[in-house]
């Protein structure tokens, strides 16, 4: 008799670390989106709990968009990762027409649906993330027949990057890169490809970002931020002040004063400058450790997608890891003054609605693996490693042949 669609979930458990970090981080995003976010709604729009409400409702669809992810069995994404490449190719291409694509503050990276703004960059990470975990899974451990084949890839990489850049958007063009990258090195792409391809992408980043002054000063600003405090370098400046008003223990939760006005996005892609303020260093090494944790059990579970057989699975989720710890990374660090000012938001913490729903659509893809993973019995994994072993291992008689 052929199982029914939820019994998978009957006879499985689930990573309970894995689980309870993912929520205590959306824990942490709500108390502090409201904490960031009271006074600046207060003034812009005579509600102080505006943006948390809104935020509410994305944590509501995000966990709705999460529970389809997680009654879908896997193999449905693989099947369908050319469609959702295709999909995401055309939303990248639209939201770049005039009239079409949302600006703000000189970038196009959105399109307003009326109820809801979408960032195209989102849609982009998971369409790109399925589509190279399905090749590669497909063709593993052979990997590409040559460069003709890798150039192919790259080359439709690059239209994707072409497209995020023109919006621009360089920080999730930087983010998708690394993460293909580092799932083509998963899947066993032999070095003498990744050579030319990380010099000729150190090029590229550094000729985007000559040829555009506002990122080079970007660039030179981030190194001494003080030099130009009331212009280039005041985000940076208000984000380090409030790390230096932290001190150890925090100022207290709701104390912060550079969410008074004085950090632009204090709720977005600084939030993290706000944490540190109310809950200082003490709190910020606090909550790094809590998204370690994450990525530790995420790739707890790709292991063991990959000792079970799955590639793709185990593609997918080494994919999610090394997606989240970027993002995370590349916030802390721009935050703090490692990186040059780059508008990425921290993972489930951020407000931010399509960040949001995609972080919490991939977080549940993870879980979905684990869950599929415990479902097969260990006998019947033993048996299959053993015949792949069979059919890797040639016979000492075909050997003496």
């Amino acid at each position: 008799m052929k199982p029914q669609p939820l019994a998978i979930y009957s006879r499985t458990s689930v990573d309970g670390v894995l689980v309870c970090a993912w929520l205590a981080l959306l824990s942490v995003g709500v108390v502090m989106v409201a904490s960031a976010s009271v006074a600046f709604a207060n003034a812009i729009y005579d509600d102080s709990w505006y943006f948390l409400k809104r935020h509410l409702v994305f944590l509501l669809m995000s966990g709705a968009g999460a529970s389809v992810v997680l009654l879908l069995p896997s193999d449905m994404w693989r099947r369908l990762s050319v469609p959702l490449l295709l999909f995401a190719l055309l939303l990248l291409a639209v939201v770049l027409i005039p009239g079409v694509g949302k600006r703000v503050n000189g970038s196009q990276r959105w399109i307003d649906f009326g109820f809801f703004v979408v960032q195209i960059s989102e849609i982009a990470k998971f369409a790109l993330l399925i589509f190279f975990a399905a090749y590669f899974a497909k063709r593993y451990p052979q990997g590409v027949s040559g460069w003709g084949e890798f150039g192919r890839l790259i080359l439709l990489l690059t239209l994707v990057l072409a497209l995020l850049v023109l919006e621009p958007d360089f920080g999730s063009a930087v983010v998708i890169a690394v993460t293909v990258f580092a799932v083509m090195f998963i899947a066993g792409l032999r070095l003498r490809y990744f050579v030319p391809l990380v010099f000729g992408a150190l090029a590229v980043m550094a000729f985007v970002a000559i040829m555009s002054p506002y990122r080079l000063k970007r660039l030179v600003t981030f190194m001494d931020p003080w030099a130009d405090q009331f212009n280039a370098g005041y985000q940076l400046t208000q984000s380090l002040i409030a790390f230096g008003r932290g001190e150890w223990l925090g100022v207290g939760l709701g104390n912060s004063l550079q969410k008074l006005f004085f950090l632009p996005e204090a709720h977005t892609d600084f939030i993290f400058a706000i944490y540190a303020e109310e809950f200082g260093m003490i709190g910020g090494v606090l909550l790094i450790a809590l998204f370690g944790v994450l990525v530790q059990r995420v790739l707890s579970v790709s292991r063991t997608c990959m000792s079970r057989g799955n590639h793709f699975l185990a593609f997918v989720v080494f994919g999610v890891a090394v997606l989240i710890s970027l993002q995370v990374f590349i916030n802390v660090g721009v935050a703090s003054g490692l990186l040059p000012t780059k508008g990425l938001t921290l993972p489930f913490i951020s407000y931010g609605g399509s960040s949001l729903i995609v972080s919490c659509a991939l977080m549940a893809l993870v879980v979905r693996a684990d869950i599929e993973m415990r479902a097969i019995p260990e006998s019947k994994t033993s048996v299959t490693n053993q015949s792949r072993v069979r059919h890797r291992v040639p016979s000492a008689q075909a050997v003496a042949s």
